[in-house]
């Protein structure tokens, strides 16, 4: 009895969303469940390790652009304004932006509440000076800014090329949603991943240490605990394939073997080698990018890339756009 009122606790604290879009997704035909439901606390601790493996060049090329370009991002920006994270603080990457840019406040978002405060608390210790304003809630809406960061000036900040997770509609949306909250006139500073060798990419989705495989995973065991189901997680295997058509890797989590289990009461069945998709990772050439940009209300107005042209860092202004001819 007691195992299960625990259980049915567990259920009741799910985030609604999550459950609907994890009973839905495995309905589906293909099944497919949002990337952002990765990010329970071991799936953003999971993300922080595949961000140091050897294979994952993105992080490391966009640190070595952000020291490169963040005296320029504070000459252009200022100093003494605020910062917001869409995405809770790298240990590595925002503290280069914060030291150069030297803003009176820092705004991270998140969705993963625990992982955020972490991050804050790391942050504040870390630059004393600056007031730290977390905000838990879903950046792919508008989102109304802490009132301590008053009429300060606005630096949107958005590295890892985490747009590509998302369908070219879906990340013009998130674009205009980051416009509204950051404000007319705010900047933003944003990473996205360029097109390159497929054999490059496979990598870097699929590493030898199985850190990407046991990320993609843990979403089955968040399921599990989170919406008292019973998923046999060793029937499934991580996969990650490049689709040219879509310039895109996409990661999925195969049968290995025909499975039945039950999510909340309600029975599901897979079939050897059918897959639930879990993530997309759009990549996008020099004019692609800026063109997203500004469907999305953004004005590019500096770009780095290094010299193998694997990665682009953007900085973009929210102007006044002017009628069309």
């Amino acid at each position: 009895m007691l195992k299960q009122e625990i259980e049915d606790g567990q259920a009741s604290l799910a985030d609604p969303a999550f459950r609907a879009d994890v009973l839905t997704g495995l309905a589906a035909r293909p099944r497919a469940i949002p990337a952002r439901w990765f990010y329970d606390r071991r799936g953003s601790e999971l993300f922080e390790e595949i961000t140091q493996l050897p294979e994952y060049y993105p992080t490391r090329i966009e640190t070595a652009l952000l020291r490169d370009a963040c005296p320029q991002v504070a000459d252009a920006f200022g100093t003494g304004g605020a910062v917001i994270e869409f995405g809770s603080g790298s240990s590595v990457k925002t503290p280069i932006l914060l030291r150069r840019v030297r803003p009176s406040a820092y705004v991270p978002i998140d969705i993963s509440g625990a992982f955020l405060r972490e991050s804050a608390r790391t942050i504040a210790a870390d630059f004393p000076d600056i007031a730290v304003h977390p905000v838990e809630g879903d950046f792919l809406k508008p989102l109304r800014m802490p009132a301590g960061i008053g009429g300060l000036p606005r630096l949107g900040f958005f590295p890892g090329s985490t747009i590509g997770n998302m369908s070219a509609p879906a990340a013009v949306d998130l674009l205009r949603a980051m416009r509204q909250s950051l404000g007319e006139g705010a900047s933003l500073l944003i990473g996205i991943d360029r097109i390159k060798s497929p054999d490059i990419l496979v990598r870097a989705y699929d590493d030898a240490q199985g850190v990407t495989a046991a990320f993609n995973l843990n979403l089955l065991d968040r399921i599990n605990r989170e919406l008292s189901a019973d998923i046999p997680v060793d029937a499934f295997r991580h996969v990650a394939r490049w689709n040219d058509g879509k310039a895109r890797i996409e990661m999925h989590l195969e049968a290995t073997r025909p499975t039945a289990f039950e999510v909340e009461g309600r029975s599901f069945a897979i079939g050897a080698g059918e897959t639930i998709h879990t993530e997309n990772s759009h990549k996008y050439g020099p004019r692609d990018a800026r063109l997203l940009l500004s469907a999305g209300g953004w004005t590019v107005t500096r770009e780095w890339t290094d010299p193998d042209d694997l990665f682009a860092l953007y900085l973009a202004d929210a102007r006044a756009l002017p009628p069309a001819p």
